[in-house]
């Protein structure tokens, strides 16, 4: 099991950054590794969604299964997510701070068979990419602000 943990505060207010993160359909806007993302289930914002992602990783693309487990605008989203012999549990946090939101995310991966002699490596990926997406997502929310949007 790899545990994957962090923050980053964006400065919105957690309505906003929910709304963008809670449709899945987003994540491509501010997710480079993340090319397109259908919706399967008839719930589109809610416990029970299901998405379907396509990722590139280096030459080859791949799909993800993307399902929303817990759902309270605008504090907690939880989702699982499994490509391969890799799925991940956790939650995104949503909490005001100032004029703004910490968001934070907690990720236990579940590898299986030889794949979890890598752990230690999934782990240290994960938290760079994870990082790497929102900070992606932080740069386009406060963009958004600063070039008059709301």
């Amino acid at each position: 099991m790899a545990k994957i943990e962090g923050e980053i505060y964006i400065d919105r207010p957690p309505e906003v950054v929910f709304d963008v993160v809670a449709d899945e359909r987003n994540e491509p806007l501010y997710n480079p590794k993340m090319t397109a993302v259908s919706l399967l289930s008839d719930a589109q914002n809610g416990s029970g969604s299901r998405f379907v992602a396509t990722m590139k990783s280096r030459m080859r693309t791949f799909s993800m299964m993307i399902e929303f487990t817990d759902f309270e605008r605008p504090t907690r989203l939880g989702s699982v997510s499994t490509v391969g012999t890799m799925r991940t549990v956790g939650a995104l946090l949503f909490k005001p701070k100032g004029s703004g939101t910490v968001m934070s995310w907690s990720w236990d991966i579940g590898l299986r068979g030889i794949t979890k002699l890598a752990a230690p490596i999934v782990s240290w990926m994960g938290r760079r990419q994870e990082r790497a997406i929102w900070t992606g997502l932080k740069t386009m929310l406060e963009a958004e602000v600063s070039n008059g949007g709301e």
